[in-house]
């Protein structure tokens, strides 16, 4: 049985970026476990949780409230990608990509959710 959610390409993209959310962080200092690289691990996978929950059985009101966490939640890893640059974790190279994965993902959640109104 398929769930909602795995036709749905958003959640599909925004499933990749937080693996790959999660190889990235994987190269910050150990200090940064519980803190910066934790914060941005939980901010990555609540934009794939919340396009899921929001997606199945809910009413159009309420999966566009779940949309917006997940907007919001990848508003978050941007700024954590900006923290992670400027403390030198990440390359501008790698900033950028992330950066731009992060704004076309959310320019697809911002779509879907004018599309419920």
């Amino acid at each position: 049985m398929a769930f909602k959610f795995e036709e749905l390409a958003i959640w599909h993209r925004a499933l990749d970026l937080s693996v790959e959310i999660n190889t990235l962080i994987s190269t910050f200092p150990s200090f940064e476990l519980y803190n910066l690289a934790n914060q941005m691990r939980r901010a990555a996978d609540s934009v794939v949780l919340n396009i899921a929950e929001g997606s199945t059985g809910q009413s159009s009101p309420e999966f566009k409230r779940f949309l917006g966490y997940s907007l919001r939640s990848g508003i978050e890893v941007v700024a954590c990608l900006f923290i992670a640059r400027k403390k030198k974790y990440i390359s501008d190279l790698e900033f950028q990509k992330f950066y731009s994965a992060y704004e076309s993902l959310c320019k697809m959640i911002t779509k879907m959710r004018q599309a419920l109104m």
